[in-house]
């Protein structure tokens, strides 16, 4: 193939502005325009495509990774029923989630209580949400039968459970690395029990063959995600303190290090953009202060390609596209997603 790394992405060419199809391609990456139940800042169902244009402005030899893009990174066709599936959920949760959540128990049946009419709305949202997962894992698992390194771009962070799943199935014993902000351990978030809010606990609830989630960047949770953390022998969490004073000690290197030994030999990592600072991603749905600054950012995925782990599987998630949802690539988010993606991709290919 004639390509030349160092010229100009066309308008018209693949992620990162690459000629690759899926034949000649050992990363498969699925844009998943799905965030139903976003619930502070909209707009994160635009990432796939934003991602995509701002990706082609990415210079494909990288300083910490090499040249990633050798390996063949090709994205799929974004699904557009998926994008139809978001719009009828998304219609059905918002007068919800504007209201202050479903006035029902995640766990009654329709018909229980005065809650009926929400929890039947929460209900098909929720159904939204598991016909995704399924389509997801449909993606995951054809990809890992055929050796590739599948990667989802979200959307918010329910958008993994099928990958996350699919990972499991395929390597058991599985550990998950996540970078967030927020525990996302919440049984069921304003009445949505595949809230963006409860995918870890999704997981770990439902899904068999991960050993162990290991979380860095905490620094918003409530009090049961908390307890929540300190009972589950699985979970393994650095708070937002525990990085600043890694920072200020100059220990930045030897936490990565000592926290992702922790996880097993076969890692998934999900990566929701507001792990980092806000001031790299301010248009994130849920922006909190703190968070991991992009040079630390990359010492933790330098630590992970060295630790001599396997990558199996990966997500980005929590883009928001500019203040009103904007594709066209050019928001800073859009930006800093991009580059935040290639350098997960080369992580995980080293």
């Amino acid at each position: 193939m004639d390509f030349d790394p160092n010229a100009a992405s066309a308008t018209d060419s693949g992620l990162f502005g690459l000629p690759h199809g899926p034949q000649d391609s050992h990363v498969h990456v699925l844009g998943v325009p799905f965030a139903a139940t976003t619930s502070y800042r909209a707009g994160t169902s635009h990432a796939p495509e934003a991602i995509l244009a701002a990706s082609r402005q990415v210079d494909l030899f990288d300083l910490r990774f090499g040249r990633p893009y050798e390996r063949g990174i090709w994205m799929a066709p974004i699904d557009a029923e998926i994008a139809r599936w978001n719009d009828e959920a998304r219609a059905l949760a918002a007068p919800l989630i504007l209201k202050g959540g479903a006035e029902y128990d995640p766990g009654d049946d329709p018909g229980d209580d005065p809650g009926d009419g929400d929890a039947e709305t929460a209900a098909r949202v929720d159904a939204f949400a598991d016909a995704v997962a399924e389509r997801v894992r449909a993606f995951f698992d054809e990809r890992l039968d055929a050796g590739h390194l599948p990667v989802l771009i979200g959307g918010d962070h329910s958008t993994p459970l099928g990958a996350i799943a699919a990972c499991a199935a395929r390597f058991p014993g599985l550990g998950i690395l996540q970078f967030d902000a927020h525990a996302d351990l919440r049984p069921a978030y304003e009445g949505f029990r595949r809230s963006h809010a409860s995918i870890l606990d999704n997981v770990l609830r439902e899904v068999d063959g991960v050993a162990r989630l290991v979380q860095v960047g905490i620094r918003d949770l409530c009090e049961q995600e908390f307890d929540a953390i300190q009972s589950d022998p699985r979970i393994d969490a650095v708070f937002g303190h525990d990085m600043a004073a890694a920072r200020f000690d100059g220990r930045v290197t030897e936490l990565a290090r000592e926290t992702i030994a922790l996880l097993p030999d076969t890692v998934y990592v999900t990566f929701d953009v507001d792990g980092l600072d806000p001031t790299l991603c301010p248009n994130t749905g849920t922006p909190v202060p703190g968070g991991l600054l992009w040079d630390e950012a990359m010492v933790w995925l330098t630590a992970l390609a060295e630790s001599g782990k396997r990558v199996v599987g990966l997500d980005l998630n929590e883009v928001r596209a500019g203040p009103e949802g904007d594709p066209d690539g050019t928001s800073w988010d859009a930006i800093v997603g991009a580059r935040l993606l290639y350098r997960l991709i080369g992580a995980a290919l080293a």
